[in-house]
C-alpha cells in the first residue's frame, strides 16, 4: 500500500484570526459603487476606504490607531464630483495617495502627519488625460513619482506626478475594458488583463506589446476552418475523427478564463504571470503563465462556481498568493513554487460575513514578533476588520525565513531616470528590529508644459528632463524654521501657564486668611 507523502512548506500551518470588535473601524459607509476594485488601501500608518458620499466622491483616511466607531462628521477627501473608484498609497511616501473617479481625473493628496483634522479638498496634483472614467491607479515599485492609471476609454496613461505631466500615453493596444494592470517587479514592464479575454506583456517605454495570450475561441475558429476546408475537399469519411479533435481541442483551449467575468493578472517576482478568471461554465479559476510562451498557461485550476471577482494579492518575499473574492465570506491561500502543479493550495480562512472589499498591509508593517506575514482589512458592509495571518512558531527570536529583506520606502530612481530608459530593482531593507518609519518628505509638484499636447516622443532620450535642482533640499530648512517657531510658541505658553499657578496659590492663600 503506498503512503501518501505530503509536501513540505513552512507555510502549511498558516492560520488567520479576526482581531477583537474593540480593534475595528465601526459605523464606516462603504462604497457601493458598481466597479471591482478593492475599495481600500493600506500602509504602516493609514488605512483608506472609498465611502458613499452626496455630492461627489470621498473616502476616509484614518491613522491605524483610531479604531472603534468612526463619528459620521470624521473629515474625508473629497475632491473628486465623481464617485472614487480606486486608491492606491504611494510605496515612497506614506502620506501620499492618488485616487482615480468617474469625473474622468486622476488626483494625488498629500494626508498631514497625524491624519485629517478638517475635510481635505484640494489634491496637490490633478492629473488630466482621461476621457472616461478611471477606474486603475497604481504606483511605480520602484521610480519616485511615477503614477499609472488606466480608464474606461481603454488607453494607459504613466503620469510624472512631479510635474504633472503626461508623458507616456499607451492607447490602441486594448480593444475593450482594461480589468487590471500590474507592474513587474523592477517596474520595466507591465501585464494586463483585458475585456477581450486576453492577457498582455506591455514594454511601456517602447510602447509595444511584447507578448499576448492567445484566446480558446481563435483556436476554436482555426479548427473550424480546418473542418470546412476538409469538408470542401469531399473528405466526409474524416468528420468523426474530425469530431473527435474537436471535442479534444475545445477542451483543451477553453481552460483558461473564457468566461464573460472580469479577469485579474499580476506579476510574480521570478517574472511569471498569475491570473484569476471565469471559464465558459461560470466557474472560477486560476492560471499560472510564463512571458516567453503565452500560447497555454503552466497550469490552470478551478475552484468554485461563485460569481465574485477574486481579487489577488501576492507576497514576493514568500511566493504566496492569497485569493479574496468580493461578496465571499473567506480568503483562500497558495504557495507558488518551481515544482508541478506550480500552484499549491495551503488553506482557507473563512468567517460569517462576505467581504465588500479587501486591503492588504505592505510587509514593513506586520508585527515581526508574533510571526505575523500577512494582514488583511476586511470591509463589511459598515465596518473594516483587520485579519491577521500569522505562521505559529515556538521561539521568540526574529524568524530569518520568514522576513527576508523586503522592499523598502526608499525609491531606486527617480522619475527622470526611469523614463528615459533606466531599470533599477527595488531597495531592500531588513525587518530583524523592526521597521522603523522615518519622516517623509512633502510632495511638491512642479507644473511644466504637458508633452502630450504637442508631438509624443517616440524615444526615451527626446523626452525632456526636470533638472535635478527642482527638489532641492529647501522644504527641510522651512520645516527646521516652523519647528523653531513652535518651539518657542511652546516655550512662551509654558512660563505663562507658570506664572498663572504662582498667582492662583497667592490668591488662594489670601482667600485662607480671610475665612480664617
Amino acid at each position: 500500500m503506498l503512503r501518501r507523502v505530503v509536501r513540505q512548506s513552512k507555510f502549511r500551518h498558516v492560520f488567520g484570526q479576526a482581531v477583537r470588535n474593540d480593534q475595528c473601524y465601526d459605523d464606516i459607509r462603504v462604497s457601493r459603487v458598481t466597479w471591482d476594485s478593492s475599495f481600500c488601501a493600506v500602509n504602516p500608518k493609514f488605512v483608506a476606504i472609498i465611502i458613499d458620499a452626496s455630492g461627489g466622491g470621498a473616502f476616509l483616511v484614518l491613522p491605524l490607531q483610531k479604531t472603534g466607531r468612526i463619528d459620521k462628521v470624521y473629515p474625508t477627501v473629497c475632491g473628486h464630483t465623481g464617485p472614487v473608484l480606486d486608491i492606491d498609497w504611494c510605496p515612497h511616501n506614506d502620506h501620499v495617495i492618488a485616487s482615480g473617479s468617474e469625473d474622468c481625473t486622476v488626483m494625488v493628496w498629500q494626508i498631514p502627519e497625524n491624519g485629517l483634522e478638517n475635510p481635505l479638498s484640494e489634491p496637490v496634483v490633478v492629473l488630466e488625460g482621461h476621457s472616461k472614467r478611471v477606474g486603475i491607479v497604481s504606483w511605480h515599485p520602484t521610480a519616485r513619482n511615477v503614477l499609472l492609471s488606466a480608464g474606461c476609454d481603454n488607453q494607459i496613461v504613466i503620469w510624472n506626478v512631479g510635474t504633472g505631466e503626461a508623458m507616456i500615453n499607451l492607447e490602441d493596444m486594448h480593444p475593450d475594458v482594461i480589468f487590471s494592470v500590474s507592474w513587474s517587479r523592477n517596474g520595466s514592464l507591465l501585464c494586463t488583463a483585458c475585456k477581450d479575454k486576453k492577457v498582455r506583456v506591455i514594454d511601456p517605454r517602447k510602447k509595444k506589446v511584447i507578448a499576448v495570450s492567445r484566446s480558446a475561441a481563435r483556436g476554436f475558429g482555426a479548427w473550424m476552418l480546418r473542418v470546412w476546408s476538409n469538408l470542401s475537399q469531399n473528405e466526409p469519411t474524416n468528420m468523426a475523427a474530425q469530431s473527435d479533435k474537436c471535442c479534444f481541442c475545445f477542451q483543451e483551449k477553453d481552460k483558461a478564463h473564457e468566461g464573460a467575468r472580469p479577469m485579474r493578472a499580476i506579476f510574480l517576482a521570478d517574472g511569471n504571470i498569475f491570473t484569476t478568471g471565469f471559464s465558459r461554465m461560470s466557474e472560477r479559476q486560476l492560471a499560472l503563465w510564463k512571458t516567453d510562451n503565452m500560447d497555454e498557461p503552466i497550469c490552470v485550476q478551478e475552484m468554485d462556481s461563485s460569481n465574485g471577482v477574486l481579487l489577488p494579492f501576492y507576497d514576493p518575499d514568500t511566493s504566496v498568493v492569497y485569493l479574496c473574492g468580493k461578496g465571499d465570506s473567506s480568503i483562500r491561500y497558495f504557495e507558488i513554487t518551481d515544482e508541478a502543479p506550480f500552484v499549491h493550495y495551503l488553506n482557507t480562512f473563512s468567517t460569517k460575513e462576505p467581504q465588500r472589499g479587501m486591503g492588504y498591509m505592505p510587509k514593513r508593517g506586520l508585527d515581526v514578533n508574533k510571526c505575523e506575514i500577512a494582514r488583511f482589512y476586511k470591509l463589511h458592509e459598515r465596518k473594516c476588520e483587520p485579519i491577521i495571518m500569522t505562521v505559529p512558531r515556538k521561539s521568540d527570536l526574529f524568524q530569518d525565513d520568514l522576513y527576508p529583506d523586503t522592499a523598502g520606502p526608499d525609491p531606486a530612481l527617480e522619475a527622470e531616470e526611469w523614463f528615459a530608459g533606466k531599470n533599477g530593482g527595488p531597495i531592500l531593507i531588513s525587518l530583524k528590529d523592526g521597521y522603523v518609519s522615518t519622516k517623509n518628505r512633502d510632495l511638491k509638484v512642479v507644473k511644466t508644459k504637458n508633452v502630450l499636447e504637442t508631438k509624443p516622443a517616440t524615444k526615451a532620450e527626446n523626452i525632456p528632463t526636470v533638472p535635478k535642482h527642482v527638489s532641492a533640499p529647501q522644504p527641510s530648512v522651512k520645516m527646521e524654521d516652523k519647528l523653531e517657531e513652535v518651539l518657542r510658541e511652546f516655550k512662551s505658553l509654558r512660563d505663562r501657564v507658570i506664572l498663572q499657578d504662582r498667582r492662583i496659590a497667592r490668591l488662594e492663600e489670601q482667600v485662607a486668611k480671610v475665612a480664617m
